[in-house]
């Protein structure tokens, strides 16, 4: 199953409230990564709402949807006429991973991480997987970083990584957008990962068993592929990290956790005169994993 938050096309993007929850129906025939038809859940404002719903409850509303749009047609809304939101928008957290993708360990040196390298984001730092992304006038030495997200679904403490699966209520895209010239002023991250409307996630999630267990990553800068990678070719799994971070804290439906990204960021690039490649106004950004969707997001 795939589910997205829709944002109507009149409403301001800086004022919440104005967005619904949607079951995706179908997808572009040529293109997988598009969707095309939607069906809206009644009274469920984003996917992270859902989320907090008992499974009973998210069964019924899926299914009634579902039934309702079977018996009248015009529910079956056209995806090309709306805006995707923020997947989950007010997660009580948001886990990053570091160091994860071992071709990514590679280019910057380092060493592999005996336990998961993690960061935090805000909320105020997510965005949707269509909106743009502003270079700050603070920071032009701005990366990408396409990554696989996992979003919690079941509430957990101290999970087993046996016990893990359970408790992800699916997967999408993610890209974590850094200001590498705040990140590289102190030895700690953080503050070049939370800029405000920074890290779309989104388009879609998907359930487990809908994921392709052999999916990839791939970032294109104006049409130029710099990242493809599998998204097993990591250090730490899903699980793992799904156990490790609740080892500190509760995860809680709609929690959002980055796994990392593979090599070819700009940090790690140089072009011929020794520049690295930092995205700029009107570059254009587009992260997909194979059955999770596309990304679309342009610098401002």
């Amino acid at each position: 199953m795939k589910l997205a938050t829709f944002r109507q096309p009149d409403s301001d993007a800086a004022y919440p409230g104005a967005t619904f929850a949607a079951v995706i129906t179908s997808v572009h025939p040529e293109d997988p990564e598009v969707a095309v038809r939607a069906v809206a859940l009644p009274d469920c404002r984003d996917v992270g709402e859902y989320l907090t719903a008992t499974p009973e409850e998210q069964r019924e509303m899926v299914e009634g949807a579902l039934r309702a749009a079977q018996a009248d047609r015009s529910l079956l809304l056209d995806t090309s006429g709306l805006v995707y939101d923020t997947l989950v928008p007010f997660p009580t957290k948001v886990f990053c991973v570091g160091l994860n993708y071992t071709n990514h360990i590679d280019e910057t040196g380092l060493d592999r991480p005996e336990h998961p390298t993690l960061f935090a984001k805000f909320p105020q730092s997510l965005t949707g997987a269509l909106d743009p992304i502003e270079v700050p006038e603070e920071d032009h030495r701005v990366d990408y970083e396409g990554e696989l997200c996992i979003v919690v679904g079941e509430p957990g403490r101290r999970i087993a990584v046996e016990d893990a699966p359970e408790h992800i209520a699916g997967y999408a895209v993610a890209n974590d957008i850094s200001m590498r010239g705040f990140q590289g002023r102190t030895s700690e991250w953080l503050q070049g990962k939370v800029w405000e409307a920074s890290t779309p996630v989104g388009p879609w999630l998907v359930t487990p068993e809908e994921f392709p267990a052999d999916a990839r990553v791939l970032t294109h800068v104006n049409g130029e592929l710099r990242q493809e990678d599998r998204v097993a070719d990591v250090v730490f799994s899903p699980a793992e990290l799904v156990s490790y971070a609740s080892q500190l804290i509760t995860l809680n439906p709609g929690d959002l956790i980055l796994t990392g990204t593979p090599a070819g960021v700009a940090l790690a690039r140089r072009d011929a005169e020794g520049r690295r490649p930092w995205l700029r106004p009107d570059d254009v950004v587009e992260v997909e994993i194979t059955g999770l969707g596309r990304q679309r997001n342009e610098l401002v």
